[in-house]
């Protein structure tokens, strides 16, 4: 027996809640983002096909949502405007530390490498559900992934721009050829070994 439209919708609604988080990185934002994705999929409820993937419809609605709030906002804000507490550091744990730089790192990933992260890695959502939700294909979809955890890697361990001028993205693709060669060499070592 197939679950009600009410009954998928409130199952639904943890995951629609991290995906807000990750796309707006604000609390209250998202919860207002995801009441408003309820609010509209229940009145689009006649135009879900039963049967179909539900998760990846409420997910559309969503980031549909996010992207039409954006484009209405488009504001920008005064430094000057902004609480000093907001700019002030309370403690000088590393665990704090590092979890905020992760967060700024990841507020500089583009939305849809955010997203794609977010989702896949944290929620466990398989590529072909990513790819569904985003619109794309699954090979983008994996490339997103890879290209929001490699430029991370690079922001976090502190290598975007080296000694030879390179950005960290070039710095990147001559590592993984590098890796590539030695993978190489070592498979073709094994071999040699092997049959001697």
């Amino acid at each position: 027996m197939t679950a009600s439209f009410h009954d998928q919708v409130i199952a639904i609604l943890p995951k629609l809640r991290v995906q807000a988080l990750a796309l707006t990185r604000n609390r209250s934002v998202a919860e207002d983002l995801v009441q408003d994705t309820v609010c509209n999929a229940l009145s689009a409820q006649d135009s879900f096909v039963m049967g179909t993937n539900f998760a990846a419809w409420m997910h559309r609605i969503l980031r549909n949502r996010f992207i039409s709030d954006l484009r209405k906002k488009r504001e920008v804000a005064n430094i000057d405007d902004t609480p000093q507490s907001l700019l002030s550091v309370s403690g000088r744990h590393e665990d704090r530390l590092a979890l905020k730089e992760l967060d700024a790192a990841l507020a500089r990933l583009p939305d849809d490498q955010r997203e794609a992260l977010v989702l896949g890695v944290l929620e466990g959502m398989s590529y072909q559900e990513l790819a569904d939700i985003a619109g794309c294909a699954v090979g983008t979809a994996k490339s997103r992934v890879f290209r929001a955890r490699r430029q991370l890697e690079i922001w976090l361990i502190g290598e975007e721009d080296d000694v030879s001028g390179k950005t960290g993205t070039e710095s990147a693709s001559r590592m993984s050829s590098t890796r590539r060669k030695t993978r190489t060499a070592r498979n073709t070592t094994r071999t040699a070994q092997q049959t001697a």
